[in-house]
């Protein structure tokens, strides 16, 4: 016999060694993940500690906040100004609206006019056919009496 045939597994064997590589598969991709993910996370939070040790981290966000604070108080200012001068504005508005709109209308007026006098012209001149020489000379194409 061959020495090969020595060497076969049994099916219990097989069995075993094919679920221990199934199990063990899974697992290591599992551990692994983990592992990575965890030395993200201690890594960012390391650097995060000492950004915040060094003092950097901590005067960016005192900038940061006084500019933001001094913008909103700028900004207050202003929509405060606006506020108090609403009803001053308002006032001119309706002034300054009424004095304007006759002319609007009469601006209104003399466009439709010059344009109804355009469209005019227009239908007047495409309605009259125009004379030419040899409609003139030749007689007309359909019998003109009617058939008794």
């Amino acid at each position: 016999m061959n020495s090969k045939t020595d060497d076969r597994l049994t099916s219990g064997q097989r069995l075993t060694r094919g679920l221990k590589y199934s199990a063990v598969g899974p697992v290591d991709v599992t551990l692994g993940t983990l592992g990575l993910g965890m030395h993200g996370a201690q890594s960012s939070a390391s650097w995060i500690g000492n950004r915040y040790r060094n003092g950097r981290l901590r005067s960016q966000l005192r900038e940061d906040v006084a500019a933001v604070q001094e913008s909103l108080a700028q900004e207050l200012a202003a929509a405060q100004e606006v506020v108090a001068n609403l009803p001053t504005a308002l006032q001119d508005a309706r002034k300054s609206r009424r004095r304007r709109r006759p002319l609007v209308l009469i601006a209104l007026g003399a466009v439709t006019l010059a344009g109804g006098a355009v469209a005019f012209s227009i239908i007047r001149r495409s309605s009259r056919p125009e004379p030419s020489a040899a409609s003139q000379s030749r007689p007309p194409s359909v019998d003109v009496a009617p058939k008794p």
